[in-house]
């Protein structure tokens, strides 16, 4: 078979993909909406408007894998922009017979009670976290249907190079080197898994790549979970800096600020997940792929931009 892959987003995750894949003499598209290149040397940039099952049909032809890297970048526009944009990507799944690896993530559980492993239901009840169990449970359905071969990979909040606006960590980076304190959300004292974006792109090619990965999820390798607190003051650490000031913003007064700023809404309706212990499982991704996640040092140097 043909080692060609088709890249839906230049986001993080998809820069990395292709990083991976090019340096094992893959053949590699990325198509996004603009066509505005990646800086990834070696790769095909191809400005394409991924809802259009036709056009995205015909750019998958021939592809051995699709990945959906795609990441809608207004959060308040969810419920409009990702339902035709995943009805395309299985369309193009289907038409091509490439292999429909998804760059998921942990919404669909819902606010959850212990770690977090892959055979939780779905029992998400805010439409962020619906939306995303939907697009699962359709590209599962196709699967189990014989239609498509699907896998789709879970990692918990990004760390790690490139990430910056879209990551909790990173988008604090600019304030806390200027001197100033550091706003999260919830609470600043509970364990939380944070997911180097390196390892999740390491996982969704290896699970695209192994037919017995294939029709389910998997968690990615992650390293033991940090408060917000330590991991601010780990990536300062790596600057020798001295640890940032850490205050909270506690869920109601997000919730009252959502009254005027559609987006305090949406952070407000995944609050939950930094007001008590957010753990992943990761453990059997662990032992499938034989893969650990990247020594934590090392993740901290990279968000810091080292």
């Amino acid at each position: 078979m043909t080692d060609r892959h088709l890249i839906v987003g230049a986001g993080p995750v998809g820069r990395h993909v292709a990083h991976l894949l090019t340096a094992r003499g893959a053949e590699v598209v990325v198509a996004t909406r603009s066509g505005s290149d990646s800086g990834v040397a070696g790769v095909t940039h191809r400005q394409l408007d991924a809802s259009d099952p036709d056009a995205l049909s015909a750019a998958a032809e021939g592809a051995s894998a699709l990945y959906n890297c795609a990441n809608p970048p207004d959060y308040t526009t969810w419920d409009t922009a990702w339902p035709p944009l995943a009805a395309s990507l299985l369309t193009a799944a289907e038409r091509s017979g490439a292999v429909y690896a998804i760059t998921g993530n942990l919404y669909p559980y819902g606010p959850v009670v212990g770690p977090m492993h892959e055979a939780l239901p779905d029992a998400a009840t805010d439409h962020k976290g619906v939306l995303r169990a939907r697009m699962w449970a359709d590209a599962k359905a196709l699967h189990d249907a014989g239609r498509i071969r699907a896998v789709e990979v879970r990692g918990s909040d990004y760390v790690g190079s490139g990430v910056g606006e879209n990551g909790h960590v990173t988008r604090q980076l600019p304030g806390m080197l200027a001197g100033k304190r550091a706003w999260v959300v919830g609470r600043k004292d509970q364990p939380h898994t944070f997911t180097d974006v390196l390892d999740a792109a390491r996982l969704l090619v290896a699970a695209a790549d192994d037919s017995s990965a294939h029709g389910r999820l998997w968690h990615v390798p992650s390293n033991p979970p940090r408060t917000q607190e330590q991991a601010l003051t780990d990536v300062m650490a790596v600057l020798d800096r001295p640890a940032p000031k850490v205050s909270a913003i506690p869920t109601p007064l997000l919730r009252l600020g959502s009254r005027f700023a559609p987006m305090a809404r949406e952070i407000a309706d995944l609050a939950y997940q930094w007001e008590r212990p957010y753990v992943l499982d990761d453990s059997a991704a662990r032992t499938h792929f034989a893969m650990e996640p990247t020594p934590w040092d090392e993740v901290c140097r990279r968000t810091a931009g080292l």
